[in-house]
């Protein structure tokens, strides 16, 4: 079976993008890094097949999408749903946010965050 997580050939790409990282996202990073949210670990452009998640939580199985500019230029919003299709078919859960959403309500966006961990913990209990 073919490797489908975090495969070698885009090692470089999720590398060049964590050094790149938005303002938005880096916010949110700083935020998600080092268990803060209800002790889950969450990665940084984690890769699911040919796609890179910009956050990813795999005991939630749960993507962080920060979406800047280049999601609402044309046929941006196509390619996001044949990406979210496909790494959804893994069962992985979409939480996707704008720039502008983190930078008026990072806290809402938090709360949103933090709710999935919840509802995950009482269905695991």
């Amino acid at each position: 079976m073919p490797r489908v997580f975090n495969r070698s050939e885009s090692k470089d790409t999720r590398r060049r993008l964590r050094k790149a990282m938005t303002r938005a996202e880096a916010v949110v990073w700083a935020k998600l890094r080092r268990k803060q949210i209800l002790g889950h670990v969450f990665r940084r452009q984690y890769s699911v097949g040919p796609y890179v998640i910009d956050f990813y939580c795999p005991g939630l199985k749960l993507a962080v999408e920060i979406d800047g500019d280049s999601h609402f230029l044309d046929g941006a919003e196509a390619a996001d749903q044949r990406r979210e299709a496909f790494i959804s078919g893994f069962g992985i859960r979409f939480l996707r946010f704008t720039n502008e959403e983190v930078y008026r309500n990072l806290e809402g966006v938090l709360e949103s965050i933090t709710q999935v961990a919840l509802e995950h913990t009482e269905r695991e209990a």
